[in-house]
């Protein structure tokens, strides 16, 4: 599931909150990660669990191997801040073009009705708790991994649990299985949701690539705040 657009006519403020979100996450890409080839940077601010669980920073060349047994190399970089804050930094940071545009995507489309009901406040208040509540569900999971994480999805899977909530029959435009079509959103992040969990359930752990466990423990972080982040809101 891939969206297009939804229904904006209520919307009655401007959510500079969800501009400022983007906006960090593209010139981080741009300036700092370089469209993704500053590996110094990009592998010194991502989280890496086993980092988090023993406040060792990791440096230097790391063999990696799989639950089936395959083997790499990862060279992780010195860390110039206390591990933990990349719980922060490596939620403005992405893999390639594909990842960091498919993530703005989402966030364009979705955040900015969630920033009209909660306020600018509460918005980039609830967006970053999600996105911790991410880190912290991949690292549960999957706690003795050196491999690195990084990117929004997180966070913006917590955006998308309180919008299937709040929002349940507002109208989704959204390529679905090849077509284009018009559904009520619990249809089109039903099928998101339900496509990470039967991946994220097939995925060995170890094997890197995406981050599974992150995207459920957001949505499931953005199905259980929203609604206290919106309390004295009319919801």
């Amino acid at each position: 599931m891939f969206p297009i657009g939804d229904d904006n006519t209520d919307r009655t403020i401007t959510p500079f909150v969800n501009y400022v979100f983007i906006g960090i996450n593209i010139l981080v890409f741009l300036l700092l990660q370089q469209l993704g080839s500053n590996d110094e940077f990009s592998y010194a601010f991502s989280l890496v669990p086993r980092e988090v669980t023993t406040g060792v920073d990791i440096t230097g060349v790391q063999v990696v191997r799989d639950s089936l047994g395959n083997t790499g190399e990862i060279r992780h970089f010195a860390t110039p801040l206390p591990v933990y804050f990349n719980f922060l930094s490596s939620m403005f940071m992405h893999g390639d073009i594909m990842h960091i545009f498919g993530n703005m995507m989402f966030l364009f489309i979705f955040g900015d009705n969630l920033e009209n009901l909660l306020g600018h406040i509460r918005y980039a208040a609830f967006y970053i708790v999600c996105g911790l509540a991410a880190a912290f569900a991949q690292i549960f999971m999957d706690s003795g991994s050196i491999i690195p994480m990084l990117g929004a999805s997180g966070a913006i899977s917590g955006v998308l649990g309180g919008y299937i909530l709040l929002f349940p029959q507002r109208q989704v435009r959204a390529i679905i299985f090849s077509f284009l079509t018009t559904v009520p959103a619990f249809v089109a992040l039903g099928i998101w949701i339900a496509y990470q969990l039967i991946t994220g359930y097939l995925t060995p752990a170890g094997t890197g690539g995406v981050a599974y466990a992150a995207h459920i423990g957001g949505f499931i972080a953005g199905l259980a705040l929203v609604k206290v982040f919106a309390i004295g809101r009319k919801v």
